[in-house]
């Protein structure tokens, strides 16, 4: 997260007080990070979400007035551009597709979100969809169903550069690891992903590792 500039101002959400006690040993030696409220349940949520216009929000999914994603529905409602995480326990496909249909662009698995919060909210911050690899599965599935037909020709339009990114991203690597493994910084990355989006057509926030994913045959023979 050392690339953001400015401190992002997060607000946890989690009706377990040592999890989200867990959350903030997690973050409390980051720099850029300030958690500038914690709720227990929807209603808090949302009233510290309209008091204190935080830039993030990470949701439990399971709470006990609503779900996090009746609150990220709402959320998106009163301000669309808000960046939101959801965290959750269960590895549930349909929840999954629901909260990436909203507009979620970090979907963690508590499991982990231990060790993958910070990458998460550095991602979700610069706009980048953060997904945990263990749900890489659900992606398929909706990259399968959702993409474009493989098209080799469309690997034409792409720099040399672009398309090894492209052939990394459809590993399932994060921003970070890619930009690590080229040995470039993570916003040269960034650069390269919006370049593909634009080159191939592709919208909305995980339509590229869709197509990466759906692609991955075509993009090993590169």
């Amino acid at each position: 997260m050392n690339e953001l500039k400015q401190p992002v101002r997060v607000l946890l959400v989690d009706d377990h007080p040592l999890y989200r006690q867990g959350l903030r040993l997690a973050l409390r030696d980051q720099l850029n990070l300030e958690i500038v409220g914690e709720a227990s349940n929807g209603a808090e949520a949302l009233k510290l979400f309209q008091e204190l216009v935080p830039d993030m929000v990470v949701l439990d999914i399971h709470m006990p007035d609503m779900t996090g994603l009746d609150l990220a529905r709402i959320m998106l409602q009163q301000k669309p551009a808000m960046r939101l995480a959801i965290l959750t326990m269960l590895r549930d496909e349909q929840v999954f597709n629901a909260a990436l249909a909203l507009g979620v662009l970090g979907y963690v698995l508590k499991e982990s979100a231990a060790e993958e919060i910070v990458d998460c909210i550095g991602a979700v911050m610069r706009g980048v969809p953060y997904v945990s690899a263990q749900l890489s599965g659900f992606l398929l599935k909706r990259a399968q169903l959702e993409s474009p037909q493989p098209n080799p020709s469309l690997f034409e339009r792409l720099t040399t550069a672009e398309r090894r990114v492209l052939k990394l991203l459809s590993t399932s690597m994060a921003t970070k690891e890619i930009a690590q493994e080229l040995g470039v910084s993570p916003r040269t990355i960034e650069a390269h992903r919006a370049n593909i989006n634009s080159k191939l057509g592709l919208k909305g926030s995980h339509s590229l590792l869709r197509f990466a994913i759906s692609n991955k045959e075509d993009l090993d023979l590169l």
